[in-house]
């Protein structure tokens, strides 16, 4: 009786996740999205390549599309939105640009302009509407950070002392605005690739057992379920079915890591924590799902993705990568 519950179990639960399949809601835009943000489960954005910026109220099934006047060859590697009609999105280098619509794209007003020699912004996140961060690349080897208070209104960066320091070769990737997740609500942790990738909680400062020493190389996006437990993916981005050290886990806020047992199935560019034990991570390769807390693995679609992101008020789950976006139907 014992090992028939137990093969019912293991049978339900693969047939649990082979129900799983990512649908393809867009797929013809001419843009690289990287930048996902998802309001509710009908309201979510979108921005990438070539100025671009999408916009859906019916959970994808129609979009407003939009090309960012004057920033036509700019690449908006993330967004944050806040409802229909406020969004927030970053242009990552040369110069950098953070720039806000409060009418639903209509108009975007420029609220940070950086010239700085070696400026390369990397993700935002927000704690709340009023309270965000944004994360960029190491200058004279020390990570840029800077704040906002009033929605994006307005940023300023963090004091020069406080800035995290970096070690040589060490940087963020800009794969899909999750490299920095906030960790609880009044604090943010992110991690770094590189030829050193490490994790950043408070003051501390640890290396992951990840895949590193290249340029292509490294953690690219943390997902955080609370305080203790963390998941981090990356890899390597010129190999984009390799499965060494591409994601590790921590159950003790970082002070140990393990590897999975079953990992997924090549590099990941990001991970976003969903419910209960389930995961969901995706990559040049297609997307896999864990409902093991990351100990276990399981490829659901050979779809191409670079961000995958949850509701934040509602339980959708939407995926955005080069031209198309998809969503998670279970």
């Amino acid at each position: 009786m014992k090992k028939l519950l137990y093969f019912s179990f293991i049978f339900l639960f693969a047939q649990n996740l082979s129900a799983q399949k990512i649908q393809i809601l867009i797929d013809s835009i001419h843009s690289s999205f990287r930048g996902l943000s998802v309001v509710d489960n009908n309201i979510l954005w979108v921005s990438g390549s070539n100025g671009t910026v999408g916009k859906s109220l019916d959970g994808g099934k129609t979009w407003k599309w939009m090309i960012v006047k004057g920033f036509e060859k700019s690449d908006f590697r993330d967004i944050e939105a806040f409802d229909k009609k406020a969004a927030v999105i970053m242009a990552v280098a040369e110069p950098a640009f953070i720039l806000r619509t409060s009418d639903g794209g209509e108009n975007w007003n420029v609220v940070l302009e950086d010239n700085t020699k070696g400026m390369f912004l990397d993700a935002m996140e927000f704690w709340n509407i009023q309270s965000g961060i944004v994360i960029g690349d190491p200058i004279n080897n020390r990570f840029f950070i800077g704040r906002t208070f009033d929605g994006g209104k307005t940023w300023r960066g963090i004091p020069l002392q406080n800035e995290p320091i970096a070690d040589s070769g060490e940087a963020c990737f800009a794969s899909s605005g999750t490299n920095i997740r906030k960790l609880n609500k009044a604090e943010a942790v992110f991690v770094s690739g590189g030829l050193s990738s490490n994790i950043f909680i408070r003051d501390k400062k640890i290396n992951i057992p990840i895949l590193q020493g290249k340029g292509s190389t490294g953690a690219n996006s943390i997902a955080v379920k609370n305080s203790k437990t963390m998941v981090v993916v990356g890899g390597d981005f010129m190999k984009k079915n390799d499965t060494d050290k591409n994601c590790v886990i921590t159950t003790d806020g970082g002070l140990t890591w393990v590897t999975p047992k079953t990992p997924p199935t090549g590099y990941r560019s990001c991970v976003e924590y969903l419910y209960k034990n389930t995961w969901i991570t995706c990559g040049l390769n297609g997307v896999d799902i864990s409902e093991d807390n990351g100990m276990n693995w399981e490829n659901i679609s050979k779809e191409s993705f670079n961000v995958c992101r949850k509701a934040k008020k509602g339980n959708a789950v939407y995926l955005a990568g080069n031209g198309r976006v998809g969503k998670l139907i279970e």
